[in-house]
C-alpha cells in the first residue's frame, strides 16, 4: 500500500503554483491518484506521500485504490488534452455545476502536456458519468447529447452513449474544431447496452462492459472496428482498465440503464500475459453481486 497525502487548492492561482512545485519535486501524471472538487469548487489532489513512489504506480494500481474522501465530493475520472487549449474530461456529472471545473481541467491538461504524457487517469469512484469538451473558457456538456466516458485514439475520440448498444467515433479534426455533434456509430454490441468503456486503449484494444457481458474490440483502423472476443457474464462486473501485458482492473456495481451504480474500487484480475478470453474463467471464480 502506498502512503498518500492530500494537497488542497483553494483557487486557480494556488493550483498552478502548487502543480509547478510538485512537478519540480518529481510528480508526474501517474502519481496523481485522485482529484475531487468539493461543493465550494476547491480542488483536492491525492498524491503519494513520497514522490519517489511514483515509479511504482501503474494505471491498474490507481484504479484499485479505495477512494479517499467522505461526504459530498465530485471526482474526475480522466483528462485528455487534444491541444494546448482544448481538452476532453470525464467525471462526476455534478462537476458541471461548479464554475471552477474549467480552470481545474485546464491546469491538469497543462500539467499532463508539460510532463509529455497524452492523458491522465484517476482512481475508480462511484458517480453518474459526465463528459465535457473544453476549449479556453468554453465547456460543452457531451453527456447532454448522451456521450460519456470519452477515450482518445490516434484518429479521434471514442465514446459510448447512455442507454445505447453502440460504440461511437468522432474524428480528431472534428473534435479539435468543436463539432461535437458529428459522432458516428461504428460498432453495435450484441450483448445489450454498453454500460462502461475501458478508460484507455492498449495495443488498439478496448473492452466494452455491456448489460449481458463483456466485448473486446480492435480499433487500429478507425472508423473500422473488429471484434476480438466476447462472453456473456452476470454479476455486475466491468473492466475499467488493465496493466500492459498483465492484469485487468475489474470493478463491480449495480447495472442500471445509464451505467453502473455503487461502483467498487477495482480488483486486479489475472497475471502477466492474461488474455481477454482467459479473463472469462477468472471472473467465474469471483463472487457476483447479489
Amino acid at each position: 500500500m502506498i502512503p498518500t497525502r492530500v494537497v488542497h487548492f483553494s483557487s486557480a492561482l494556488a493550483m498552478i503554483q502548487g502543480l509547478k512545485k510538485l512537478f519540480q519535486e518529481g510528480l508526474r501524471p501517474r502519481g496523481m491518484l485522485f482529484l475531487a472538487l468539493d461543493p465550494n469548487g476547491d480542488a483536492n489532489l491525492v498524491v503519494p506521500e513520497r514522490i519517489k513512489d511514483v515509479s511504482r504506480i501503474k494505471v491498474g494500481n490507481k484504479l484499485s485504490l479505495d477512494w479517499p474522501f467522505e461526504g459530498r465530493m465530485f471526482y474526475l475520472d480522466a483528462v485528455h488534452p487534444l491541444s494546448k487549449e482544448t481538452a476532453v474530461i470525464n467525471g462526476d456529472r455534478r462537476l458541471g455545476s461548479l464554475s471552477s471545473m474549467v480552470d481545474v481541467a485546464a491546469l491538469v491538461s497543462w500539467f499532463v502536456q508539460e510532463a509529455g504524457d497524452e492523458s491522465i487517469f484517476f482512481g475508480c469512484t462511484p458517480h453518474q458519468p459526465g463528459s465535457w469538451w473544453i476549449h479556453g473558457e468554453e465547456a460543452v456538456a457531451l453527456h447532454e447529447r448522451g456521450f460519456v466516458e470519452i477515450v482518445p485514439a490516434e484518429q479521434g475520440l471514442l465514446a459510448r452513449r447512455t442507454m445505447d448498444s453502440g460504440l461511437y467515433f468522432l474524428p480528431r479534426e472534428e473534435a479539435l474544431a468543436g463539432k461535437v455533434e458529428h459522432w458516428q456509430k461504428i460498432y453495435e454490441s450484441p450483448l445489450g447496452s454498453v454500460l462502461m468503456l475501458e478508460r484507455r486503449l492498449l495495443f488498439d484494444q478496448l473492452v466494452l462492459s455491456c448489460q449481458e457481458g463483456l466485448v473486446e474490440v480492435d480499433v487500429y483502423d478507425l472508423p473500422r472496428v473488429s471484434e476480438s472476443g466476447r462472453f456473456t457474464l452476470k454479476g455486475g462486473f466491468a473492466v475499467v482498465g488493465r496493466i500492459s501485458g498483465g492484469a485487468f482492473a475489474v470493478t463491480q456495481g449495480k447495472p442500471m440503464d445509464w451505467g453502473f451504480e455503487a461502483l467498487r474500487p477495482a480488483t486486479l484480475v489475472g497475471s502477466e500475459g492474461c488474455s481477454f478470453m482467459e479473463l472469462r474463467h477468472l471472473l467465474a471464480d469471483l463472487t457476483p453481486l447479489p
